[in-house]
């Protein structure tokens, strides 16, 4: 929550150096950026009265001024997940490769800037654990959900879910 706190300061500096010059701003767009647990997406708790807390402490309004505010993925990331099915099991000398019927047509994260997100097997009914390279079936490198990967063993028709995505999935 520091961040935001600068945040506020560095945008009261701003606004007084306009003010001074006679530049009146109408609409302060403060972004988002109000975090979301992508590791451990059961586990999420949102700080949303800290959240806009600080900004009712920190920032300074003036008459007529609107705030706005984006914490639009803390909301509905954890709305959604991306559900797919495995088409084929590669096995690899030092890979095993878990092939989707998804890919970064469907989430592109993962492929732009190696986002993460939890996978589970929704299916498995296996003790047995293997790591994978989760990829989609686009003959691209890039198209890619995770890398080494430790799920429990899966075999074609697995159902798996891709966590975390309603922020992104769909819109990116």
């Amino acid at each position: 929550m520091n961040a935001f706190r600068s945040l506020c300061l560095r945008v009261n500096e701003i606004q007084q150096h306009l003010k001074q010059k006679r530049v009146n701003i109408k609409v302060v767009n403060l972004g988002g950026g109000l975090g979301v647990k992508y590791e451990h997406p059961d586990k999420h708790e949102h700080r949303f009265e800290e959240y806009f807390g600080l900004f009712k402490r920190f920032l300074e309004v003036y008459p007529g001024q609107e705030i706005h505010l984006e914490p639009g993925r803390a909301l509905v990331a954890q709305c959604g997940s991306l559900i797919s099915q495995i088409l084929y099991i590669k096995p690899g000398v030092n890979t095993h490769f878990m092939i989707l019927d998804a890919g970064m047509t469907e989430l592109i994260r993962p492929a732009l800037y190696q986002a993460y997100h939890a996978i589970e097997n929704l299916s498995a009914n296996s003790d047995t654990y293997q790591r994978y390279d989760v990829v989609g079936p686009i003959c691209e490198s890039s198209d890619c959900f995770a890398k080494a990967m430790s799920l429990p063993e899966g075999k074609r028709g697995d159902l798996i879910a891709i966590r975390t995505t309603g922020a992104y999935g769909e819109t990116m």
